[in-house]
This record gives structure tokens, C-alpha cells and sequence, in this order.
């Protein structure tokens, strides 16, 4: 008798433990979801001032695209807009200049194929119709040259003010310093009374 009612007691204290220790383990389950929600939901918040630093360089880029120079402006590197201008005025002139004998040469060799013997131009009297014909090439080759140097110095435009607004971010002034300055560093002795020194540099950047 005493044996079954001992064995009912341990199987009740059994029962009550394992009730406590399932409900402890939901609550601790109901934590960690409650927990994993919260972290799901928190939003990332990017600064406004960082947003708008790094559109700039593609807003550089396309009003350079849009007006060449404009980038510059944007930028406010001022200085750089007469030399974009001065480029493609440059190159502009190498233009007129070659295709305006291009043209000058292209007349006389087709006026001596249709009149051989003859020539139009009396400064052109030493040369011979195949001199002119491979003066006329010169310039016309040279003439498709500066139209590409023009598309070239057109994206060069473009290129630099997306660079230039890339770096906008980066302090480059004169207030930055780096000092090298000697000393000796003390490693760490194989023996309690060993000592080592050893000569080195220590870098040093003052912002």
C-alpha cells in the first residue's frame, strides 16, 4: 500500500514538472518570435545628406550631357568651363580648316579628270593629278579625325564632371598632414629579462 501510494505521489511531482517546464519553453518561444518580428520591422534610414552627396555625380554627368559645361557649373569648378568651350572651339577650327581644302582639292581633281591636261587652279600648276588627289585624302582623313577628337573631348567633358562630383566627398585641402616621426618599438622578450629595441617609422595623419 505504502509502495503504490509513494508511486503516485512521484508520478503526480513528475507531471507538474513537465507542465511548468512546457510552458516555460512556449514562453521563451513566444519571446524569440516576438523579438525576430521586431527586428524584421525596423526600418534602415539612410542620412539625407548622404543621399544627396552621392547623386551628385550622375547629376554632374548628365548636365554635362545635356549642356557641356554645365556639369562644370554644377560642380562649381567654374574655371573649367573656358577650357571645355576652348577645346571644342579648337577643335572646331581644325575642322573648318581641313575640310575647307578638302573641298578646295576635291574641285581641282575632279576638274582634271574631266579635262585632262588642264587645271583650274593656276597655284596648283606643280602638282600633278595624283599629288592632288592624295592631298585631298590627307584632308579629308583629317578632317573624320577631328570629328572624332571632338566626340572624344565631348565625353572627356562628361567623364570629368562625373570624377569631380565622385571626389566632392573627399577633404583634399592643404590643412591635411602626415608626419614621420622616428621610434623604437619594445616586442614582447622570449625571456622574462630580455630586451629588444627595434628602430622603426610611426606614421602620423593630422586631419
Amino acid at each position: 500500500m505504502y509502495a503504490k501510494i509513494l508511486s503516485g505521489f512521484l508520478l503526480m511531482c513528475f507531471l507538474a514538472h513537465s507542465d511548468a517546464f512546457a510552458q516555460i519553453k512556449e514562453s521563451e518561444s513566444a519571446r524569440k518570435d516576438t523579438t525576430k518580428v521586431a527586428v524584421k520591422k525596423a526600418p534602415a534610414i539612410k542620412d539625407s545628406a548622404r543621399i544627396e552627396i552621392e547623386a551628385m555625380p550622375r547629376r554632374a554627368a548628365l548636365k554635362s550631357a545635356m549642356l557641356p559645361g554645365l556639369g562644370q557649373i554644377y560642380n562649381k569648378r567654374w574655371w573649367k568651363v573656358p577650357l571645355v568651350y576652348g577645346g571644342f572651339v579648337g577643335i572646331g577650327l581644325v575642322f573648318e580648316f581641313n575640310q575647307r581644302n578638302y573641298k578646295i582639292f576635291l574641285k581641282e581633281a575632279q576638274f582634271r579628270q574631266e579635262n585632262p591636261g588642264k587645271t583650274q587652279n593656276p597655284l596648283f600648276v606643280p602638282y600633278t593629278t595624283e599629288g592632288i588627289i592624295n592631298i585631298k585624302d590627307a584632308y579629308r582623313r583629317d578632317r573624320d579625325l577631328s570629328v572624332l577628337a571632338g566626340l572624344g573631348f565631348y565625353a572627356i567633358n562628361i567623364i570629368d564632371a562625373y570624377v569631380d562630383a565622385k571626389f566632392f566627398r573627399f577633404d583634399i585641402s592643404d590643412e591635411l598632414t602626415l608626419q614621420v616621426n622616428p621610434t623604437i618599438n619594445q616586442p614582447i622578450p622570449v625571456h622574462a629579462s630580455g630586451f629588444a629595441p627595434v628602430v622603426g617609422l610611426r606614421f602620423k595623419i593630422a586631419l
